[in-house]
C-alpha cells in the first residue's frame, strides 16, 4: 500500500519494497518490531507501495496481516497466490498437478528412500495435511493430520512439503532436482521446509504480477529476503537485500547483506536509503 508523496518530495530510491515474512519481516515470535513498522511507514507515506512476499500460502499468511493492518496486495504460496489483504480476496491462484507430483515423488523416493509429506490445499481456507511422521514445526498454523497418504491428493493443491529421516534440506533438494526437476519446481524455503511446486513458479512469478497491478517495474523494486526461495524474486528486483541470518545461497546473489530480522534488519536499510 501506498500514499501519494507531496509534489516537492525527491524522487524516491525505489518505488516497491517487497518482504519476505519468516526470517524477514517477522521476528522470532511472529510480530514485527515498532521500529521496522516506523521504517515502513514511512517508506509508504513518502510514495513507496510495500508487498509481502511469503512461502506461506494464505490462510497461514492473513492472521498475520490482518495483526499489521495490512491491507494491500500479498504474493502468497511461493509466488502461486496473489492475495487482496483488504478485500480478503484471493486475486490468482496456481495449483500443482497432482498427477506430475505423484510422479515426482516416485522418483524421488527411487533416489532417496522413502519421504514424509505434507501439502498445502488451495483456496482461501486451505488446509495443510500432514502426513504419518511428518514432522510439523511448533507454532500456531492450523494443520490436520492424516493416516492416509491418498488423503493428500483428494483436493487441489497449490504445494507439497517433502521431508526425509536423514538428509538435510539442501541435499534432499538437489536429490530431488536431479531425478525430478523437469517435472515440478522444488524449493527449500525454510528449515525442515523443502516444497515441490508447479515448474517454473517461484515468487518472482507472483511479484511481478502483483506489480503490474500497481504500474510498477523490477528495475523499481528493493527485496528483502533470506532463504534460497528469495534468490528468483532477488534476481528480478534492481536491489536484493539478505538478512544476516540468510541462507549462503542467497548471501552469494544479494546486492547488500544487513542486520538480521531480530535486529531490524529492513528498518536499517529504509532508514538510509529513504532518510526516515
Amino acid at each position: 500500500m501506498s500514499r501519494s508523496a507531496p509534489a516537492d518530495a525527491p524522487p524516491l530510491p525505489y518505488k516497491l519494497i517487497a518482504t519476505d515474512l519468516d526470517g524477514t519481516l517477522l521476528r522470532p515470535d511472529e510480530t514485527v518490531s515498532e521500529r521496522t513498522r516506523q521504517a515502513l511507514a514511512a517508506a509508504t507515506a513518502a510514495g513507496a507501495a510495500h508487498i509481502v512476499v511469503t512461502g506461506r500460502a494464505v490462510p497461514w499468511t492473513r492472521h498475520i496481516l490482518d495483526a499489521l493492518d495490512y491491507d494491500g496486495l500479498a504474493v502468497c504460496g511461493q509466488g502461486g497466490q496473489v492475495y487482496h489483504a483488504g478485500e480478503h480476496r484471493l486475486l490468482t491462484s496456481v495449483t500443482l498437478d497432482r498427477q506430475l507430483a505423484g510422479l515426482a515423488l516416485s522418483k524421488i523416493e527411487a533416489e532417496v528412500g522413502p519421504l514424509l509429506l505434507a501439502a498445502s490445499r488451495d483456496g482461501l481456507e486451505g488446509e495443510v495435511l500432514v502426513g504419518p511422521g511428518y514432522r510439523v514445526h511448533e507454532g500456531p498454523l492450523p494443520n490436520v493430520l492424516i493416516d492416509d497418504p491418498d488423503d493428500l491428493w483428494a483436493a487441489p493443491i497449490n504445494k507439497v512439503y517433502l521431508q526425509h529421516p536423514t538428509l538435510d534440506d539442501d541435499a534432499l533438494a538437489a536429490a530431488a532436482r536431479q531425478v525430478a526437476g523437469d517435472l515440478v519446481g522444488i524449493m527449500v524455503a525454510g528449515p525442515g521446509i523443502v516444497e515441490l511446486l508447479p515448474l517454473g513458479l517461484t515468487k518472482a512469478t507472483g511479484l511481478s504480477l502483483a506489480a503490474r497491478r500497481l504500474g510498477l517495474t523490477a528495475k523499481e523494486t528493493l527485496a528483502f529476503g533470506d532463504m534460497p526461495n528469495d534468490v528468483p524474486m532477488f534476481a528480478w528486483a534492481a536491489h536484493g537485500v539478505a538478512m544476516a541470518n540468510a541462507h549462503p545461497e542467497l548471501m552469494a546473489v544479494a546486492d547488500e547483506v544487513t542486520a538480521s530480522h531480530e535486529d531490524d534488519g529492513i528498518a536499517v536499510v529504509l532508514e538510509r536509503m529513504y532518510g526516515v
